[in-house]
């Protein structure tokens, strides 16, 4: 399957007012999810980061619209709310369950944190180095492939 701005929506429906999260935003970011993500790497898994891609990144953009909306500038980072207090009441959340330790921006929404998990597992299996490239030699270790066209240098 390969994912489209309706297939999204349908596997996502919190995402379908149009309003809110328009085809042409839900397609930029598609597109760029095609440029970052490696196809043969992510194999069967490759619609799944996609969406769960789309979605944190709109999350984060319908947040910024609001902001800015309201006056606030758009775009500006805010974390994981951990505690709050209005007057005499106070609340406090343990965000230590919900985020993954080095996620940086991937914890600022759910979607985020199921993609950084898959990230890991997907960049966690073997890769095999060499293959239809031509190893450069420095010294007594190999350097890696040279698979660059046209760079002769690697490695030196």
């Amino acid at each position: 399957m390969t994912v489209t701005a309706a297939s999204f929506v349908t596997d996502y429906p919190e995402f379908s007012d149009p309003t809110k999260y328009p085809t042409s935003a839900i397609n930029y970011w598609l597109n760029l999810s095609v440029l970052l993500f490696n196809a043969p790497r992510w194999f069967d898994l490759l619609d799944v980061g996609t969406e769960l891609f789309i979605a944190h990144n709109l999350a984060l953009e319908v947040r910024a619209q609001a902001d800015a909306a309201n006056g606030a500038p758009p775009g500006m980072i805010t974390g994981v709310i951990n505690s709050k207090s209005v007057d005499k009441v106070s609340i406090g959340y343990d965000t230590a369950g919900g985020i993954e330790a080095g996620a940086g921006h991937w914890n600022l929404t759910i979607y985020g944190t199921r993609l950084i998990k898959l990230i890991k597992m997907v960049g966690a299996g073997p890769v095999q180095v060499g293959i239809g490239c031509t190893p450069m030699y420095s010294g007594s270790a190999w350097s890696g492939p040279d698979c660059m066209p046209g760079f002769s240098n690697f490695g030196n």
